[in-house]
């Protein structure tokens, strides 16, 4: 079929996600077509770089053969198996066993899944049932951290913390709770790490009191928060809040659906403070986008507490795809890639990303820059000393991206006017530059827009 026929085959039928079917409808797909490496191919044959690594998740880049072969021949030996009936395979029994090997602390159980929204899903059913376990069915209150993300699942929705996943869903659940981002560069407290640390301390205790400590079951927190803007805590930020979970028993839930898998560094983003959280939501990066597939990682305790409570019963919690062989064949290849110096060259890539982002620091339109890793924005403003943001007349996300996109170059460009960068951990040097030199060019000639001239003054 020619281009302009996919096109429009995709309008009239396919459904895209968190979009405007009207917008969507009278702007068109945008057609990719092949991939390698860190760069894209466009169904018009232009090369771009993905600084957004699909939606935060190719951390291997496009094209790994090796990613390929193992899918293939899982594919030809068996290519699905339940693990209903107490059967199993050995492509997602050895991968349980090398994210628990790889994982911090206790974190030795792992219940697979499609992606992260259904594995934060997951946990929500996990953790009422382990307070059921315990006898304490009315622990059923959760909170999370305004901007935040959590999926958008029917429940996990609720947790998410941003207007466009509750406005006509009926969301937030009353249930379910949430206390103020860290968000350094416009937190009401200023920018001192100390004193965010401790008004976010103070608000989760007055939370929990306001609930009733006896009721609260669950904290979920982004280690970095990801669709909220990539804003990143203070140090010590985590580490504080678990300990206020520890000090009340509330189980505490790092979702590291995003940063995990060498986005922010380490493997997992949890290492950067040493915690250990209870339960632990990864997908993305665990198979680097090549097939879907999600994880719940279980600490010992909360596994133990599931598992007694049930006794001889059966859990009433399972998917047809848990555990899916193919999808596990590929996430035990992306590992091996990870340990054979992809995480290494994704930090080093990571320094060069953040280096070259701050030089745009002095910019006009420039406000902030932050990330960590391979994990990283621009916020633009048009008064850097009042932090005015661009106004929504400009409508920065659509804007931005197109302008970003005519120069080659794709990115997160959030509806604030912030640009979020996930580049796959394979990038070169030169294609890190090529980001920030592109990202330049994008400035510039949005600095020369005359209504963003006109919001200047």
């Amino acid at each position: 079929m020619l281009t302009n026929s996919i096109a429009e085959l995709d309008r009239q039928h396919l459904i895209h996600p968190v979009s405007s079917f009207r917008g969507h409808e009278a702007r068109g797909v945008r057609l990719l077509k092949s991939g390698k490496g860190a760069i894209v191919t466009d169904g018009e044959g232009r090369d771009l770089i993905d600084g957004f690594a699909g939606l935060w998740c190719v951390n291997a880049g496009y094209g790994q053969e090796s990613i390929v072969a193992a899918a293939a021949a899982q594919m030809r030996q068996l290519p699905y198996a339940t693990g209903y009936f107490d059967l199993g395979t050995e492509a997602p029994i050895r991968l349980a066993a090398a994210l628990a090997d790889r994982a911090p602390g206790d974190l030795n159980h792992v219940y697979f899944t499609l992606g992260g929204s259904d594995a934060v899903d997951s946990t929500i059913r996990f953790i009422r049932y382990y307070w059921h376990s315990l006898g304490q069915p009315d622990r059923d209150q959760f909170i999370s951290v305004e901007q935040g993300y959590h999926g958008s699942s029917s429940q996990g929705a609720g947790l998410t913390a941003l207007p466009v996943f509750h406005d006509g869903f009926g969301l937030p659940f009353s249930w379910q709770h949430k206390i103020s981002s860290h968000y350094v560069y416009r937190n009401p407290v200023g920018s001192d790490p100390q004193a965010i640390i401790d008004a976010s301390v103070a608000e989760l205790r007055a939370k929990v009191a306001e609930i009733g400590k006896d009721r609260v079951a669950a904290f979920y927190v982004e280690p970095i928060q990801g669709s909220g803007g990539v804003l990143v805590p203070p140090k010590g930020w985590i580490k504080a809040m678990r300990a206020v979970c520890a000090e009340y028993g509330i189980l505490f839930v790092a979702d590291e659906v995003i940063t995990a898998f060498g986005r922010t560094g380490p493997l997992f983003a949890c290492e950067d403070e040493g915690i250990v959280p209870d339960l632990m939501t990864t997908a993305k990066g665990l198979t680097s986008g090549y097939v879907p597939m999600g994880a719940v990682l279980m600490s010992d305790h909360v596994y133990e507490t599931i598992a007694d409570g049930a006794g001889s019963k059966a859990i009433g919690h399972g998917f047809t795809y848990s555990a899916h062989p193919v999808s596990a064949a590929v996430a035990l290849e992306v590992l091996a890639l990870y340990d054979g110096g992809l995480l290494e060259n994704g930090r080093k890539m990571g320094a060069r990303l953040l280096q070259g982002l701050g030089t745009l620091q002095d910019h006009p339109l420039v406000g902030d820059v932050r990330g960590r890793g391979m994990l990283a924005a621009i916020e633009l403003v048009t008064d850097k000393k009042l932090k005015t943001p661009l106004p929504a007349s400009v409508q920065p996300a659509t804007r931005l991206f197109d302008r970003a996109w005519d120069n080659g170059l794709i990115v997160r460009s959030f509806a604030q006017g912030i640009f979020g960068y996930a580049p796959p951990l394979c990038c070169t040097a030169s294609e890190i530059d090529a980001i920030v030199e592109r990202t330049h060019a994008v400035l510039d000639q949005t600095l020369d827009d005359p209504d963003v001239r006109e919001a200047l003054r």
